[in-house]
């Protein structure tokens, strides 16, 4: 009788949260909605931020309110995110590095991406540029290669952070091309890594473009080539990566929007919809690109899960064979 009891109190338990959820999502939002971006003004991530921001929020009818937190390659913002109130208003802009690479890349980090989030839809997947600072005397990636064989370790290369994605490509990119070429990381995302270039301070990196544009753009930097499927509208005469002999270097780094572990079913839902009307409305797509960033929403929540499990097993093995772990 008394488990007959905890059965049907369980059950009813199980009743009431589900009604509390739609509840909850009946009227969300009633409030803005903090929009958390893991890295500072001017990179990769804030600048899709800003571009969805007002569309998003007309679709939801309330504010969007971004709140840059930078540090620790974006596990500050991550962990804020994480162990915000799980009601939908607080979101994550996750990226490739914050979400499949730093748990492997920093095993001692407490949050757990996959086990402290639920994706809500992939967003943007940005192209990434090879650039050098005009004064090293390069203009194509055989000459880079060539230039540091001739000084084995003496050059080095901005990063955004050791557990992202165009770290991990750069490392490979090195071990295929029998190259050295030391990292300096840098704090604030890609846009402290890029300005670093454009200011002369480090002779080159390997980054989104929509943090390099801008400075190519003013010949602050010059474009050697592009790490994506195909060429670049935006650079139609600037080869692949794959074209000049690194097949394995088409990755972009790609985007999404994430809510904490425990956020109701309803709110998910809803959200999914305004993001993914949000992501195709035409002058979203018109600026973003603008930076080459296209936008790519996923199917469902659930595909966005499996999505996002794939690209982490990818990068664990990647950063395994590049030895990129952080003891």
């Amino acid at each position: 009788m008394q488990r007959a009891l905890g059965v049907i109190f369980t059950a009813a338990l199980a009743v009431v949260s589900v009604f509390t959820g739609f509840a909850q999502a009946a009227g969300y939002p009633e409030r803005p909605v903090r929009l958390v971006v893991p890295f500072a003004p001017g990179g990769a991530s804030d600048f899709v931020a800003r571009i969805i921001q007002d569309k998003l929020g007309a679709e939801l009818r309330q504010q969007i309110v971004i709140d840059n937190r930078t540090g620790a390659s974006g596990y500050i913002g991550v962990e804020i995110a994480a162990e915000s109130t799980p009601d939908g208003y607080t979101a994550l802009l996750g990226n490739i590095g914050t979400m499949s690479i730093n748990a492997s890349v920093f095993p001692k980090f407490k949050v757990k991406p996959i086990d402290a989030f639920i994706g809500i839809t992939q967003v943007v997947d940005v192209p990434g540029m090879v650039v050098v600072h005009p004064s090293l005397p390069v203009k194509s990636i055989k000459e880079l290669i060539d230039y540091a064989k001739a000084q084995p370790g003496k050059l080095n290369f901005s990063a955004s952070g050791a557990g992202s994605n165009s770290r991990l490509a750069f490392e490979l990119f090195q071990q295929q091309a029998g190259i050295k070429i030391v990292m300096v990381p840098y704090k604030g995302g890609a846009s402290g890594a890029s300005l670093a270039v454009a200011q002369g301070e480090v002779p080159l990196t390997m980054l989104t473009s929509s943090s390099l544009l801008p400075y190519i753009r003013q010949d602050r930097m010059r474009l050697l080539a592009v790490v994506a499927p195909e060429r670049l509208s935006v650079a139609p005469d600037v080869p692949t990566m794959k074209e000049v002999g690194f097949p394995d270097l088409v990755v972009g780094s790609w985007q999404g929007v994430y809510v904490p572990k425990g956020t109701p079913r309803a709110v998910v839902d809803r959200l999914f919809k305004a993001v993914v009307t949000t992501m195709k409305d035409g002058e979203v797509i018109r600026k973003l690109g603008t930076a080459s960033a296209a936008a790519i929403v996923s199917n469902s929540p659930a595909d966005f899960h499996k999505f996002w499990v794939s690209e982490h097993n990818r990068w664990s093995k990647v950063v395994k064979d590049v030895g990129a772990v952080a003891h």
